[in-house]
């Protein structure tokens, strides 16, 4: 099992930034790829960004391309999503997920396990 645990979500204004975290523990952070997906409410689970194992090759959904980065700490078991020119349509709850699978990083179904969410939330 690998248990999840995201924190850095809150009230932001137009424009601002949040750094997200998602902290891992369980089994060897390093043997899986970590993603980033959202859900606003009555909308489908949307990827936002995805990481490989070594964090060298990452993936970014349309929407959020040139304004968010996904990176990793290995050594600190942490996945982290820079959150930059927040729009009110970023405003959702916002998931991180782990899986071993190395293709189809922007799937849900790819993630075999799942943090419980941080709210993020845009506003003028």
């Amino acid at each position: 099992q690998v248990q999840l645990v995201e924190s850095g979500g809150g009230l932001v204004q137009i424009g601002g930034s949040l750094r997200l975290s998602c902290a891992a523990s369980g089994r060897t952070f390093s043997n899986y790829a970590m993603g980033w997906f959202r859900q606003a409410p009555g909308e489908e689970r949307e990827f936002v960004a995805a990481i490989n194992r070594s964090g060298v090759t990452t993936y970014y959904g349309d929407l959020v391309k040139g304004r968010f980065t996904i990176s990793r700490d290995n050594a600190k078991n942490t996945v982290y999503l820079q959150s930059n020119s927040l729009r009110p349509e970023d405003t959702a709850v916002y998931y991180c997920a782990a899986t071993e699978e190395l293709l189809r990083l922007r799937l849900p179904d790819t993630y075999d396990y799942w943090g419980q969410g941080t709210q993020v939330t845009v506003s003028s």
